[in-house]
């Protein structure tokens, strides 16, 4: 039985299919139309899900979309009636789309497809616990979904049992995590879903000083982790913009203008907001635990991708195992809504896996050695073609020497991480490493921070965790005997100021505070990569290496070998590795007549 599921028309659209139960394909729409979040429906997901497990449209049993849009259409009709005469320009401006498109959701499933057969619809809430538990590794699990708002929905409690999900408990609009922390993106200059991770990337180099007034004034927080939000600070509901003026007024002015420098008042906001962000979560989980009674925790949800959060409360000891969906934000929705259809609706059996079902988020389309060849050699790319074992010892030494690498391997990624599929890769030992990728590589903001990859029976050795993170969703601090002191002379240092302090024995992946956002590599999981780390290590004696998402700023991260290749060339990597093909940047010709990056994409 074959199961599409689909994901689409607000933001990070995606589609998933199912093969009896099993996960074949996943992919985000953004990959292959190139515009970052893409939210129009996902044909050429669609069309890679499909050729991926060999059929045709004809061959789907079942359709399955992500929510319920005639729910959600009643909230949005009873909310512009609550605040009326306020909002009607948003009003106005909002009607013609859903009456013209999402209200007829069945309807465009159809016709774009051009599908005939049973189109289902799960609740959105719904979507993300079954994304969240079905692939977990528990028999049995609470599930906490937190993000901005589904059809009522914005936090929500369930627990899942062998094949069956029971939504238990639900915290609904206009009082969000997600919205929290959109307005308080939008108030620092950054883009809604899309900048939150700057967010929680800027927050280490602040002071959480306005966390007090967060909590007098802006949301009103209870001991199980429910809150209200005081409206008279935000614009949300019949407004364009997330906050108002008197929001502005409480933390002393207007909103930051994007791109212009960021001062220590931002960077104390962010410590301030991620403060209170893992109280909540905090207070959510003991509620969890103590309303369930179970003993693991999924999540999922646009907040489940906060993974500082994440971390605390795997450290606070809530739950004996906590379990993330790599894919946690609406993308993610498309596998959930599928597998409801499996397992909710038509009561299949489910079959836990140890590890998990995601085959490590690998997901996505791949690319052979003949295609590659063919591409490097109809646009006369110099390469040189290695074996396996050449290759790894070839690349681990280029890292070793200082150099950045395009890493692209296997299948690429479902969900926003790059996990040694479409990475650009580095030595975190190098004091420079973080400000070369970000400035030169990147082209992003110098403080943001980059993730490590650490073979996952050496993670405990350099970082306070004893967990697994394949997904790189859990910050962990580095170990105390990896890091290194402070000189005197620099510990009055503030803010930015202390980006370039060496903090431990690999200081390119350590935070400020000392953390660092983990990726566990397993060897059944991604061989080569496993492979590479391990030679990175016999040479150097660090079982780690830098991993970033293989991409510029405003860029979804590449899927074609054609996009990895402009990538390294319009940038200041050295290397490029496409499966066993290793190109140089000194044998490579300059690009003709290129246009500029920054004109093409959209900066987020």
């Amino acid at each position: 039985m074959n199961i599409l599921g689909i994901s689409a028309f607000y933001h990070d659209s995606a589609a998933c299919l199912l093969r009896d139960g099993e996960i074949v394909a996943a992919a985000q729409e953004e990959r292959f139309t190139r515009k970052k979040h893409d939210d129009s429906f996902p044909k050429e997901a669609v069309e890679f899900c499909l050729q991926e497990a060999g059929i045709s449209v004809a061959d789907l049993d079942y359709v399955g979309f992500y929510d319920k849009p005639f729910v959600k259409f009643e909230r949005i009709l009873e909310t512009y009636l609550s605040i009326a005469p306020k909002g009607l320009r948003q009003f106005l401006s909002a009607m013609p789309v859903w009456l013209k498109e999402k209200i007829w959701t069945r309807s465009n499933i159809r016709v774009n497809l051009q599908y005939s057969g049973p189109v289902l619809f799960s609740e959105h809430h719904e979507s993300h616990a079954a994304s969240a538990f079905y692939p977990s590794p528990f028999e049995e699990a609470a599930i906490l979904t937190m993000d901005g708002v589904g059809e009522w929905a914005t936090s929500s409690i369930a627990v899942g049992r062998s094949n069956k999900i029971e939504l238990i408990k639900e915290l609904r609009f206009p009082h969000s995590l997600g919205l929290l922390y959109s307005a308080f993106t939008y108030y620092l200059g950054f883009k809604v879903n899309s900048g939150e991770y700057k967010v929680m990337g800027l927050a280490p180099y602040g002071k959480p000083e306005y966390t007090k007034t967060i909590l007098e004034h802006v949301i009103d927080l209870k001991e199980d982790g429910s809150f209200r939000m005081n409206q008279d600070y935000f614009d949300y509901l019949g407004g364009l913009t997330m906050t108002n003026k008197k929001f502005g007024d409480l933390f002393g002015g207007p909103a930051r203008t994007a791109e212009s420098n960021l001062t220590q008042k931002e960077m104390d906001l962010a410590a301030s907001l991620q403060e209170v962000t893992e109280e909540i979560m905090l207070r959510m989980s003991r509620h969890v635990r103590k309303l369930t009674g179970m003993k693991n925790l999924c999540l999922a949800g646009g907040v489940a991708l906060n993974c500082v959060g994440n971390g605390k409360v795997l450290r606070e000891k809530i739950f004996d195992k906590l379990w993330i969906q790599p894919a946690a934000g609406d993308a993610g929705g498309a596998l959930g809504v599928a597998m409801c259809i499996w397992h909710q609706m038509l009561d299949n059996k489910r079959q836990v896996k140890e590890g998990d079902s995601m085959k490590g988020s690998y997901l996505g389309p791949r690319y052979k050695a003949k295609s590659l060849r063919k591409f490097l050699d109809s646009r006369e790319i110099p390469y040189k073609q290695l074996d396996d074992t050449e290759l790894t010892h070839t690349v681990a030494n280029h890292l070793k020497t200082g150099k950045v690498v395009g890493w692209f391997q296997g299948r690429m990624e479902f969900g926003p991480r790059a996990l040694g599929g479409r990475s650009i890769i580095g030595d975190p030992r190098s004091p420079k490493m973080q400000s070369v990728m970000n400035l030169k590589i990147k082209y992003r903001e110098s403080f943001r921070p980059f993730a490590p990859s650490v073979l996952q029976e050496k993670v405990s050795e350099w970082f306070d965790m004893n967990a697994e993170s394949p997904y790189m969703l859990l910050v962990a601090p580095v170990k105390e005997d990896k890091r290194i002191d402070i000189p005197d002379e620099k510990k009055d240092l503030f803010g930015i100021d202390l980006l370039n302090v060496p903090r431990s024995q690999i200081p390119a992946i350590t935070h400020v505070d000392y953390s660092a956002r983990i990726q566990t590599v397993r060897k059944e999981t991604n061989p080569r990569y496993y492979d590479l780390i391990q030679e990175f290590e016999k040479i150097t004696g660090c079982p780690v290496i830098i991993n970033t998402s293989f991409n510029v700023r405003g860029e979804p991260i590449v899927c074609r070998p054609e996009e990895a290749y402009l990538c390294f060339m319009r940038t200041e990597m050295d290397t490029l590795v496409l499966e066993n093909f290793v190109l140089d940047k000194v044998d490579q010709t300059p690009l003709d007549e290129d246009t500029d990056w920054r004109n093409e994409f959209e900066l987020d």
